[in-house]
């Protein structure tokens, strides 16, 4: 029988000697953000590692672009689920995952953030009874109304190891009770992501005259939360208050949006702006890069702001990533406060870039990876050492 102090040596080893240990990892995830967040693990964990992609998004030529910026494996797994309604999209997301599981007894299951297919890997793995790691845990939003809210607090009390982002994710999952010592704080995976993904300077000179760009002369908006995109008139105020700002507006359209647009009416919206079709991930950061202000309702736009050292005008009720508040974004709600906000970055792109510039990110220094690994090794002592003690 191994002994703590053999599971000890191990956490203490590289990240091979730590996989192979508990029979290797299987990452389940579902949507372009987790795949993009999970690619650094994906790296490092190579061959001891099994990607399950539940298909919660089903986009064909978004889903496309990020799957060519992944690092390539054998053991990757689509299955397909679809969309639907929430319960019954999670019902058949764990059900696929747990046929998935049944295959690979004695793996380590990894999910990453908030998603039904984060959630339906939690609840597989617990059934299964497979140690489960949660990636970006400890995130709240104290808003009930947000599906996420949901999903995040379930995933934490189920994880055998939270990897909380800061200390404020920290705080957060002690504060529901969630031991000490099933949580780490490891920084966020998207500090990597965007580090390998980030295009050269050159190569994003290229993106910007391909579109008729000048650095620090446009704003790059998104928008597709529901909270945002399924109110006709909220919607119908976004897209407003970006069509009166002073400069460019680039906007990808993503297909949830596009999909509103259409529904009520609002092409018209769209005029002043500069649309494009859903980037791939380097082309989407080299816009953000250079531009002078970043406008979105996005989780990730809020981090990779952080990195990129661009300011962010957040427009939501609510926000699980309070870190970058009063520094490198400000939140507001979908109105009037949208222009006024970027107006007031826009004011002294330079200056606001140089004081930026100055500040670290609050989601790490890009070795949230390497932290994770070395976190799982310890979970094993623990776990170990509760098995020898039962």
């Amino acid at each position: 029988m191994p002994t703590t102090a053999d599971f000890r040596a191990t956490a203490e080893s590289s990240p091979e000697v730590v996989l192979a240990a508990v029979g290797g990892a299987t990452l389940v995830c579902g949507t372009r953000p987790e795949l993009i967040k999970l690619a650094p693990l994906m790296r490092l964990f190579g061959d001891e590692c099994s990607i399950v992609y539940t298909g919660q998004h089903y986009d064909g030529p978004l889903y496309s672009r990020i799957r060519a910026d992944l690092p390539p494996s054998d053991r990757f797994l689509e299955l397909g689920v679809g969309g639907g309604r929430r319960g019954d999209q999670l019902g058949r997301t764990i059900s696929a995952v747990d046929e998935v599981l049944a295959t690979h007894p004695g793996r380590v299951v990894l999910v990453q953030g908030d998603t039904t297919s984060a959630l339906a890997g939690a609840l597989a793995a617990n059934a299964h009874g497979l140690p489960l790691v949660h990636v970006e845990a400890g995130l709240r939003s104290h808003d009930r109304a947000m599906p996420e809210e949901h999903n995040r607090v379930l995933i934490d009390h189920l994880a055998d190891l939270c990897c909380a982002p800061t200390e404020l994710n920290r705080s957060n999952l002690l504060a529901e009770n969630v031991p000490a010592e099933r949580i780490a704080v490891t920084g966020n995976t998207v500090v990597e992501a965007l580090e390998t993904a980030l295009p050269p300077a050159g190569d994003r000179a290229d993106v910007l005259a391909a579109h008729g760009l000048t650095r620090d002369r446009y704003v790059l908006a998104t928008v597709h939360r529901p909270e945002n995109v399924d109110d006709r008139a909220r919607l119908a105020v976004v897209l407003g208050e970006l069509g009166r700002l002073p400069v460019p507006v680039v906007f990808p359209l993503h297909p949830r949006t596009a999909k509103s647009i259409d529904r009520f009416g609002l092409r018209g919206l769209l005029a002043p702006l500069v649309v494009l079709e859903p980037q791939a991930y380097p082309a989407f950061l080299a816009l953000a890069a250079e531009a002078a202000v970043l406008v979105s309702d996005s989780g990730g736009i809020q981090e990779e702001a952080s990195v990129l050292k661009r300011p962010v005008v957040v427009v939501r009720r609510s926000t699980e990533r309070p870190e970058i508040a009063g520094t490198f974004g400000v939140r507001v709600p979908a109105g009037p406060r949208i222009g006024e906000e970027t107006a007031r970055w826009l004011d002294d792109v330079a200056g606001h870039r140089e004081r930026l510039r100055c500040l670290p990110s609050p989601y790490g220094d890009g070795s949230a990876s390497a932290r994770i690994v070395a976190a799982l090794g310890s979970a094993l002592v623990h776990r170990a050492g509760s098995a020898i003690a039962g």
